[in-house]
């Protein structure tokens, strides 16, 4: 396996003639290599709107890592309105991705590597997920892969002598107090900027945090057909 560090250049072209480029860093261990010049603004500070179910210590760390390492984001974005036109190119070693959007799905997309990867205890289930990312993947893609990555997690338990979930008992409580956080940076992020590109990234990425418990509910009924053909009955 490739132990090298891991590279993804985003690239925001605006209708207007605006560029935006942002480049991520991730270890081998795929976390977030942060730049020496983050932003330590108010609203990055862990008090600050702290998410209900942060498991950081205030006294010990002073500011959230994510609300840290989007920062950048945030401030580049503040005065944008989510609904612009825009193409969105995402550069990998593997592969090259653009898409005509808009502007709010080309920040969620950044958003959600940034995020999962960024030292967020609640959010470390998402991290491995970061190494294969998929941008601008569709809630058919992002559950597929959700719950992929979810079980092959619970192999990884059971070899090492945990006790597995393969029946998904308890995923609905992890995306639980992943929506709390993604409601925690919402409410960070509504200080931070003026427009609502940011904050409709947000939302978008809480929307998927929502769909999965439902569809676990439904026995993820919505995969079932990419597994099991529908066999036309013969006639009598």
């Amino acid at each position: 396996m490739d132990q090298h560090d891991i590279t993804i250049n985003y690239s925001f072209d605006l209708a207007n003639g605006t560029k935006k480029r942002f480049l991520i860093r991730l270890d081998p261990a795929t976390s977030l290599m942060r730049p020496s010049s983050n932003s330590k603004a108010e609203w990055t500070k862990l008090a600050t709107h702290q998410c209900t179910c942060c498991r950081l210590d205030r006294e010990r760390i002073g500011h959230c890592p994510v609300a840290i390492n989007i920062a950048d984001l945030v401030t580049a974005f503040r005065d944008i309105l989510s609904h612009e036109s825009c193409t969105v190119s995402c550069i990998t070693t593997e592969r090259t991705t653009i898409k005509e959007t808009i502007v709010q799905d080309g920040l969620s997309s950044i958003m959600g590597i940034i995020m999962a990867t960024s030292g967020c205890p609640t959010l470390d289930i998402l991290r491995p997920m970061a190494r294969f990312h998929l941008p601008f993947a569709t809630v058919d893609e992002s559950m597929f892969r959700i719950v992929s990555v979810y079980l092959l997690r619970q192999y990884f338990i059971e070899t090492d002598g945990g006790k597995p979930d393969y029946h998904l008992d308890r995923i609905k409580q992890y995306w639980r107090q992943i929506e709390q956080v993604n409601e925690g940076m919402l409410n960070r992020i509504r200080y931070a900027a003026e427009l609502d590109a940011d904050k409709n990234a947000i939302v978008i990425l809480n929307c998927l945090a929502q769909i999965l418990p439902m569809e676990i509910d439904e026995n993820l009924n919505s995969l079932r057909p990419f597994f099991f053909r529908q066999e036309t009955p013969l006639d009598p």
